[in-house]
């Protein structure tokens, strides 16, 4: 597949859920929430949580982890439109914690001669990762505080969540 194929497939708007009144929807969530989630394909934010168009900001990235970039967007997200809640997930069989920092950061090397300037972010237990992502974010001076940060587990087969905060 290539950007030229999901280009076509956008030809006269995109696909009617994401079409149908998106254009008039406010920038600010209207659950007032963020979720934080990995980049799984397997994961549809939208079917796991029932949610439309405007309901949560979704923020995903590899294993679903907070990352600098991650707290830099909860806090737009926070200051500048309103949100004041945080949902954390990250998912049984992850990729992520296949490998470790170092050996991945080994194999880049390899391949390029360098080593990256950002650490990879693997991780052996996914609900212990989501605790220390909730801590880290209610320890960042620039989250609101006092702001609910929830984290769970998504059990891939069964599409259950695991409360771990």
């Amino acid at each position: 597949m290539s950007a030229d194929h999901l280009v076509r497939r956008n030809a006269g708007g995109g696909s009617t859920r994401a079409a149908v009144g998106a254009a008039g929807l406010p920038a600010a969530p209207g659950l007032q929430t963020v979720l934080v989630t990995c980049m799984d394909t397997r994961i549809d934010p939208a079917v796991v949580f029932g949610l439309k168009p405007g309901d949560v900001h979704v923020l995903r990235n590899a294993g679903g982890v907070v990352t600098e970039d991650v707290v830099r967007s909860i806090v737009v997200s926070q200051r500048k439109l309103g949100t004041r809640e945080v949902v954390l997930v990250r998912h049984t069989g992850c990729g992520m914690a296949t490998i470790t920092d170092e050996g991945f950061a080994g194999e880049l090397q390899a391949a390029t001669g360098q080593r990256p300037p950002w650490p990879v972010h693997a991780f052996a237990d996914a609900a212990a990762g989501v605790r220390a992502d909730a801590a880290r974010l209610r320890a960042d001076p620039f989250v609101l505080p006092d702001t609910p940060v929830h984290g769970y587990v998504l059990d891939i087969a069964a599409f259950t969540l695991t409360p771990c905060t």
